[in-house]
This record gives C-alpha cells, structure tokens and sequence, in this order.
C-alpha cells in the first residue's frame, strides 16, 4: 500500500490526531480499521480513504492544514493550494451563513452532523458535501488545534 511519501504536514502525527479526536468527541471511530502502525492510518486516510477529509487552523480567519485526496480531487486543489486557503473560501458565498452556523453548533457541542453544504471548487464549480460531520481537533490534553471535517458524499450543484 505504499505510496509516494505524505506531504508536510499530512504525517502519522497529524493523522493520529484526527482520528483520535474524532473518536474522543463523537464516541465512535472515523475508520473501523486497527491499523498495524499509525504510518499505516496516515497513507489510508490521505491516499485511499473514500470520504473527503479536511481540517482548519486555530487562527481568527482559519486556513486549511489538512486536505486528503479526496477533498482535494472534488475541490480542484491541491495540497499546496488548499494549504494556504482561508477555509471559509470553500463555501459558495451564499452558503456562508449556514457555514457559520454549523462551526458555532461544533465550538458548542464539539461535533455536529448531518449537514448539507454548497461548496465552490478552485474553478466555480458548484457542489453539495454531503453527510457531514465536523468537530474539534483536539488532543488528549485538552489543547485545541482546529476543526476537521469529514463528508462522505458529494454531488454537482
């Protein structure tokens, strides 16, 4: 299963992260796998996972950290681009507001699903994300580190 190498930034640690703090806040696991060796998790969850998988920094106008390939096929961005993207340039300006919402239920609640968002590629295109779940990379102590999001379907505007 081996692949060309992860980018910065997209490594075991990282990896181990975001499927640690998802299990934490939602109390069930993002993959079902026991993966050999978190190297293992980080290669499947950036090359070969089947849902889109993106998280955003701590900062006051967030910008993207962590894109798998997934989200950056259905984005049109690559994972230089997308990681210097202000994550809220993701949404379709009319979906702004129901964005915004959506990340206030997750700083309440730590995770929220079931949303349905418009979302704009690198090029216009339009599309749905589909049965997402969004929540708050955090590790075991506590520190917080962002928010990621999973969304498992995707269809055109």
């Amino acid at each position: 299963m081996h692949h060309a190498h992860l980018p910065q930034g997209a490594g075991p640690a990282f990896a181990q992260l975001l499927l640690s703090s998802y299990e934490r806040q939602t109390g069930r696991p993002l993959c079902p796998t026991s993966w050999s060796s978190d190297g293992e998790a980080a290669e499947w969850l950036y090359w070969q996972a089947p849902f889109g998988l993106l998280a955003h920094d701590t900062a006051d106008d967030p910008v993207f950290v962590y894109a798998n390939r997934t989200a950056q096929n259905r984005f049109d961005y690559t994972w230089q681009e997308f990681t210097v993207l202000p994550s809220r340039l993701s949404a379709a300006p009319d979906a702004q507001a129901g964005r915004n919402s959506f990340i206030a239920s997750v700083a309440d609640n730590g995770y929220a699903s079931g949303y349905r968002g418009l979302r704009r590629a690198r090029t216009g295109r339009r599309f749905w994300i589909e049965d997402v779940t969004m929540w708050n990379v955090t590790d075991a102590g506590g520190v917080h580190h962002g928010q990621a999001a999973v969304f498992h379907s995707s269809t055109d505007a």
